[in-house]
């Protein structure tokens, strides 16, 4: 059986240009097939979610990697309104984020985020950070076929 494996879609909600290069370094080298979707602001992320205007087309994400600080709406509204709809909220949604703060750690776990990283700093262990989430959520976890 020489079947076609479909690749990861993987939705980054961020606005940091920095942390989406380094995102997209640390996917670039996977060795599993990824497409990588990037949107900037949290009011991008529910329109991509819901297929809405430019993003009609937009594949279901299997993975979403969130930031919680985002321009229009921020990422606990974005987590809040996922994980509230009934469609959406089998999706994985990976906080990772720059807050450390325990507040933001409980609400996001409040609001039923799968897991909760603080971006690391140096540019390695971000890399590194990537790299484990993506090996994690796709080849230890198993997740629904949508």
């Amino acid at each position: 059986m020489n079947e076609e494996i479909r690749p990861i879609e993987i939705l980054l909600v961020e606005d940091n240009p920095g942390d989406i290069k380094l995102t997209m370094e640390a996917l670039k080298d996977s060795k599993l097939k990824n497409n990588l979707h990037v949107v900037k602001d949290g009011l991008e992320a529910i329109s991509f979610l819901r297929k809405k205007g430019k993003y009609s087309n937009a594949p279901r994400p299997d993975l979403i990697l969130l930031d919680l600080n985002l321009p229009k709406k921020n990422g606990r509204d974005v987590l809040a309104e996922i994980k509230n709809d009934s469609e959406l909220k089998r999706i994985p949604v990976v906080v990772l984020t720059t807050s450390s703060a325990e507040e933001d750690i409980i609400k996001s776990y409040e609001y039923h985020a799968n897991c909760y990283i603080t971006k690391p700093v140096d540019f390695e262990q971000f890399i590194k950070v990537v790299k484990k989430i993506e090996d994690f959520w796709f080849t230890i976890v198993k997740l629904p076929v949508k």
